[in-house]
């Protein structure tokens, strides 16, 4: 979960970086306008990069700031409420959609691929499966005993590592598949 928002961070200090400079001027020449297809510019100019009438980079600032405190807090020994936990996944669930909502949006509405915004995805996936591990591992869900124990089953099997992994590698076909030899062109 650390390294996750670790990566988000970072993705998301770029991005308002980004955000700011294409405030001041939309034609700005960003590092990552590489061709047609992966253009953070294109992808930054769009409605959908402000969709709260401010960069949505900035929302990555203040959310991966908590995951960052929430994690090291952990390492530490820290034993968060039940409560807390559930309502932790159930916040970082609706990142999870927005950020989603954002790679649907990119590929098939934009047409274009920021990499900066897809680190985000990975990361905000990479989060929300440790977030969703270890609160499945803490039975912390308040789910029903059947959907917990085969949770668990899944995670004690190592079902869930390679169901994540899995998600991954369909994230990066579907992307070849519609972009294909554009990607490197």
């Amino acid at each position: 979960m650390l390294v996750g928002a670790l990566i988000g961070l970072v993705a998301a200090f770029v991005l308002s970086v980004d955000a700011v400079e294409l405030a001041a001027d939309p034609d700005a020449a960003l590092s990552c306008n590489v061709n047609a297809v992966i253009s953070c510019g294109t992808v930054g100019t769009s409605w959908q990069a402000g969709l709260f009438g401010f960069p949505n980079a900035f929302l990555g600032l203040i959310a991966e700031s908590v995951v960052i405190t929430v994690a090291v807090a952990g390492l530490a020994g820290v034993r968060f409420p039940r409560w807390f936990m559930t309502a932790a996944q159930t916040v970082y669930l609706l990142g999870f959609l927005f950020a989603y909502w954002l790679f649907y949006q990119s590929m098939f509405v934009i047409g274009a691929l920021c990499p900066w915004c897809l680190t985000i995805t990975v990361s905000t996936t990479l989060v929300f499966a440790s977030m969703l591990h270890w609160n499945i591992l803490e039975d912390n869900l308040y789910w029903p005993a059947r959907l917990q124990a085969w949770a668990m089953s899944l995670v004690r099997s190592g079902a869930f590592g390679i169901l994540t992994a899995a998600w991954f590698l369909l994230l990066a076909a579907g992307v070849l598949l519609k972009y294909g030899s554009a990607l490197f062109a």
